[in-house]
Parts: structure tokens; C-alpha cells; sequence
């Protein structure tokens, strides 16, 4: 009963969120097919509607607009980078809406690239209903509750996303500013677990991984209601998912989005990651950084995102899901563009290499490579204790065996590794724009 009131609650609180979800939701009965000729021509509303809207879009898209068939297809149209963006953020607002009273959202530069773009109450909106129609994947359902443990300090202020009053009676939504930890916050939130007793957690990898290290380390009691755990905004590893697993004692699933497209893809209960393709386009382009991700958004008017480098790296995955679902899967890359170490003799390596080096080492809370020079990397460390030699002298060896025999190494003891803008923990930080420069 209590949660059907929570839920009448949510639905008189967001009529226009829970109005986009029932929307969404008969998508998740559709074949393949069905989805299939639906972003087709979704996509071709969303690149025609661009094209006669925005100043950009027209004259990038006019060569192919003049030849264009029965459908724009994304093959026709160019590829939209992130400095594009940057530099012609005005030029991509819908022309009906003005720079001046247009919401501004921004993103905290995870990929190295911090950029701002035009929004509105509708993107929002149905932003939040996609992500509940995610959650549903899990088993859980509107009116449950759902814990935010969320690393962006904005994004928990009174106006950010997941600001707002808080423990309002028959609120099915809690946000706990996952900002800094100490022993301190880590115990205050397991009693707040253990009082609210949410079904979900939904939050950072590193705040949640932080979460579970306490978890354990204290042998606290959780409550047995969890259907999951969901990681967001950061790459999951594996090790962090085997130790939130090991702490909560339920699956974890991962989430894929970010800012300017959210929803992207979300993983159901047999592991698989589901692009959402009635919300977005993803395709995965080989070049010489790899296989690129680029997505378009299907829904977004106000400053619509065609073709977009998101700066992450993956590949689309053919086969059907044993879950039924109809919307085609992903597999991502652990790393971005800017997370990749690179030699002088031009190799890139993977982000997976440095983090490989860590297992084992149960006094390491929480570690960062960082590639200062093409000839120096920098290990900065959270230990309770010094690493002994012999560890220190086996990662110096792998370094000098599998990056480059010439490379050195410095680690640094910190009492706490600063975080990006957004709030993110990068394991892995490559060489800026002048450091790409010395190598070339």
C-alpha cells in the first residue's frame, strides 16, 4: 500500500515525467524491426528539423539535403566533434528559442572537454522518465524507493537535478551529496541505508566502490530489500563491480549517457547493455583513434545533437538478448580518448594495462595514472600504508616491460585524489594538447 501512495505522491509532483514514461514505455514490447523503423524515421525528423531550424545545420547539411532519398541517413551526414560545439553553441539553438532565456546545462569535462549547450524543462523531464524506465529493467518499479549517491555538487543544490527538498513523506527519491568521503560520511550513509531501506542505489563507480570498500571493511549489515546497484557517469570496472556486488549482495548494472544525450544505453538483468534506439542513434565508427562512438539524439529540438563524437570508444553487438528486449546491444570500451597512455613510437595503451597493476594491493584506496611526458608517468596513491619494495619495484618492472623501457615512474602518497568538475575519479589522465604535441 505504502508504495502505491509514494507513487500517487510522484505522479501529482511530475505529471509531465510520469506523462513522458508512459510514452516510453511500449517501446519495451517492440521487435527489432519495429524499433528499426522507428529510428529511421526519427532520424530523418530530428536531421530534416536541424536543417531548417538552426543556423549550423543548414549549412553543414545542405550538400546533403539536395541529394537526399526517401530517408537522411546518418552515413549522408558529417560528423559533429565536440570543439564544434564549443565554438558554435548559438549557432546550433533552434532558431525559435533565444540564447538570452534559454537554460544553459554543462558538462564537467570527463573526456577532457568541458562544454556548455542549450536545454529545457522537457529535455529534463523526459531525461528522468528514461532513467526510471531504465531502472525498470532491474525489477524495480515507480513508487520503490531509489537512493542517489551523486558526485556532482551541483547537480544536488535546490535547483540541480536531483536537488529539492528532502525525506519528504512518501518520497520515493533520496540524494545523498557523495562529494568527499571520510570514515565519517561512509558510516552516516550505511545508516541512512539501513533507516530508508531504498531498493536501488544509483550513484558514481568510485563513490559507490568507495561505499562497498567500507561495507566490507566494517562488516555492516545491509538491508536485503536491494534488487540492485546501478554505476553511472564513470567507466565500471570489473574489480569494482565484484566488490559492490561482494557488499550489497545484489547485481550491479551499468548506465551509459552523459549531459548533452543522456540515455544511451542500460544493462538488464542478463548483463547485456541495451541502446535505447528509440531515444538515440549510436554508431561506432573505426578510425585511427579506434572505434568511435557517435550519437544522435532522436528527441532533443532546442539544440539538437547529430552525429555527435562523444569521446568514448566502443562497438554495437549483434545477437538478441535472452531478456526479450528488442532494442539492440552495446559493448563498451573501458576507456575515452584522453584515458589512453601513448609512446613515442605512436602505440596507445589501454587504460586496463595500469589498473591490472593494482590488483592485489588491498592498502591502495584509491589510485590515478597520470602521463605527465612522453617519457614519465606519476602513480598518485590513497594507502594506509607505503607500498613495499618489492610492489613498488614489480610495477616499475611492468612499466618498463609493457609501456616503454625508458619510461619512468614517480608515485605520490595523497591524502585524497582531487576530482574533475563533475565530481568523477579518473584512474587513468593522458597527455593534454601540448603534451600530444611533444609526441608528434
Amino acid at each position: 500500500m505504502t508504495r502505491w501512495l509514494r507513487l500517487w505522491a510522484q505522479r501529482r509532483r511530475h505529471p509531465q515525467r510520469y506523462a513522458r514514461l508512459a510514452q516510453l514505455l511500449p517501446a519495451l514490447r517492440l521487435t527489432r524491426s519495429e524499433l528499426l523503423q522507428r529510428q529511421r524515421a526519427a532520424f530523418d525528423a530530428i536531421a530534416r528539423y536541424a536543417a531548417a531550424n538552426t543556423d549550423y545545420y543548414e549549412s553543414r547539411f545542405a550538400s546533403a539535403m539536395q541529394s537526399a532519398g526517401q530517408y537522411l541517413l546518418p552515413g549522408d551526414l558529417p560528423i559533429l566533434e565536440k570543439s564544434e560545439v564549443v565554438a558554435h553553441r548559438d549557432a546550433l539553438l533552434a532558431r525559435q528559442f533565444s540564447p538570452h532565456s534559454t537554460r544553459l546545462g554543462h558538462t564537467g569535462g570527463s573526456t577532457g572537454s568541458p562544454l556548455s549547450f542549450y536545454c529545457d524543462d522537457a529535455k529534463h523531464e523526459l531525461m528522468l522518465a528514461g532513467m526510471m524506465r531504465g531502472f525498470m529493467l532491474s525489477g524495480w518499479r515507480p513508487g520503490q524507493k531509489l537512493m542517489y549517491l551523486w558526485g556532482a555538487s551541483r547537480d544536488v543544490a535546490s535547483s540541480g537535478i536531483f536537488g529539492g527538498p528532502q525525506q519528504r513523506w512518501l518520497s520515493s527519491e533520496m540524494t545523498v551529496a557523495a562529494v568527499e568521503y571520510s570514515e565519517q560520511r561512509l558510516s552516516a550513509w550505511v545508516r541512512l541505508i539501513r533507516r530508508w531501506r531504498p531498493v536501488l542505489l544509483y550513484g558514481y563507480a568510485s563513490a559507490l566502490s568507495e561505499l562497498a570498500r567500507f561495507v566490507i571493511d566494517s562488516r555492516c549489515v545491509l538491508p536485503s530489500r536491494l534488487l540492485g546497484v546501478y554505476s553511472t557517469a564513470e567507466v565500471l570496472h570489473d574489480d569494482q563491480r565484484a566488490l559492490i556486488e561482494q557488499a550489497f549482495a545484489c547485481k550491479v548494472f551499468n548506465q551509459y549517457g552523459c549531459r548533452e544525450v543522456p540515455n544511451i544505453a542500460w544493462e538488464c538483468r542478463h548483463g547485456n547493455m541495451h541502446v535505447f534506439s528509440d531515444m538515440v542513434q549510436l554508431e561506432s565508427v573505426s578510425d585511427a583513434e579506434g572505434d568511435r562512438l557517435l550519437v544522435t539524439s532522436l528527441t532533443d529540438r532546442v539544440m539538437p545533437f547529430i552525429r555527435y563524437a562523444l569521446g568514448d570508444s566502443g562497438r554495437l553487438v549483434d545477437g538478441q538478448c535472452p531478456c526479450g528486449l528488442g532494442f539492440p546491444m552495446m559493448q563498451m570500451d573501458l576507456c575515452r580518448n584522453n584515458d589512453l597512455v601513448r609512446t613515442r613510437d605512436g602505440r596507445r595503451l589501454h587504460p586496463a594495462f595500469f589498473n591490472r597493476l593494482m590488483y592485489g594491493l588491498a592498502q591502495v584506496s584509491q589510485y590515478q595514472w597520470v602521463q605527465v611526458s612522453p617519457d614519465a608517468l606519476k602513480l598518485n596513491l590513497v594507502s594506509s600504508a607505503p607500498l613495499p619494495p618489492g610492489a613498488v619495484e614489480a610495477i616499475r618492472a611492468a612499466v618498463r616491460a609493457g609501456v616503454d623501457p625508458q619510461m619512468t615512474l614517480e608515485i605520490t602518497y595523497l591524502d585524497r585524489i582531487p576530482r574533475t568538475a563533475a565530481g568523477k575519479h579518473r584512474f587513468v589522465v593522458g597527455l593534454d594538447d601540448a603534451g600530444m604535441a611533444e609526441l608528434r
